[in-house]
């Protein structure tokens, strides 16, 4: 895909993404794509950390709330979504402001979908597990369910392929035999990376805890009660496995307590800061911009130098 300049605003969970986006949208002619594999979800509005009403008046999200949490939203799909709305802004004369945390969505973005995903050590050590427990057949059962392209070539005893094609079926929501037939540029155009770095690691789990604590007052648990009420939606869809839905979804059902829930949500949100920030890393970083000490002036001139591409 070939096109004009885009602005990636990066950042792991809690980093101030949001905010710093909508100033950006006042001060500067672009549009805002999301790039969150949450906020695509209607009705997932509190645990996801929604731009409300009034921000999304002030700066509308493109790719927010297009989907009900029992469809599948898969890496494909963002990809198509996201170079059509990229043409289509650039044909308005505007730049485009990609915003979020979703690396996978960003990594797709820029290099297409002829690479499989990065292997992830806390999947693979899960996927371990369940195989110790379940026995190798039963995961080899799971697969053939699932892509049985895959399993047809990969046989029951090969313990490592069988868990390579489920990770890539989690990671990405797409299965492996259908990623590998299909190869895809990535965009073509000038990409303008501005990523929010969490240097201060004990500060920002200070925030992922405050965030997630202001989340319960706002009615959080409620939002999860609706959501289960529905006879079409459980634990194995990819909207309730985010993080959050899944732990208060255990909690209403009596597999832990409030304190634990708690808990459990923190450090499943920190883990995912982890991972965001490890991939984070791998970026220039002369484009990164610590999220707790940035001055506005030095980001505003990263984005008039997209400007000055066009």
């Amino acid at each position: 895909m070939s096109g004009c300049a885009v602005i990636c605003l990066m950042g792991a969970t809690a980093t101030g993404k949001t905010g710093l986006a909508v100033e950006i949208c006042q001060r500067f002619d672009v549009e805002l794509i999301s790039v969150d594999s949450a906020l695509i979800y209607k009705g997932m509005d509190i645990g996801t950390a929604k731009p409300d009403a009034r921000t999304q008046a002030l700066a509308p999200h493109h790719l927010v709330d297009i989907i009900d949490p029992a469809q599948a939203f898969s890496v494909w799909d963002f990809l198509q979504h996201s170079q059509r709305l990229v043409a289509e802004i650039n044909d308005r004369g505007k730049v485009p402001l990609l915003v979020g945390g979703t690396m996978m969505y960003f990594h797709a973005f820029e290099n297409g979908l002829n690479q499989l995903p990065e292997a992830d050590q806390a999947l693979r050590r899960r996927l371990d597990q369940e195989a110790r427990q379940q026995g190798l057949e039963s995961m080899h059962a799971r697969l053939a369910a699932i892509d049985p392209a895959s399993a047809k070539r990969i046989k029951a005893s090969d313990s490592q392929r069988i868990q390579r094609a489920l990770e890539v079926i989690e990671l990405s929501g797409e299965t492996l035999s259908a990623l590998q037939l299909r190869a895809t540029q990535g965009y073509r155009g000038n990409l303008n990376k501005i990523i929010l770095a969490a240097d201060d690691r004990p500060a920002l789990h200070r925030r992922i805890e405050q965030r997630f604590l202001q989340m319960l007052e706002q009615g959080f648990i409620g939002e999860v009660e609706g959501l289960k009420q529905r006879t079409d939606l459980n634990l194995s869809l990819s909207s309730m496995r985010c993080v959050g839905y899944r732990q208060i979804w255990q909690y209403l059902d009596g597999e832990m307590t409030r304190e634990k829930m708690v808990e459990k949500v923190i450090a499943a949100t920190r883990q995912l800061a982890k991972r965001q920030i490890t991939w984070l890393r791998k970026q220039p970083k002369e484009r990164a911009f610590d999220c707790l000490s940035y001055c506005k002036d030095d980001i505003f001139r990263q984005v008039e130098s997209a400007f000055s591409t066009l």
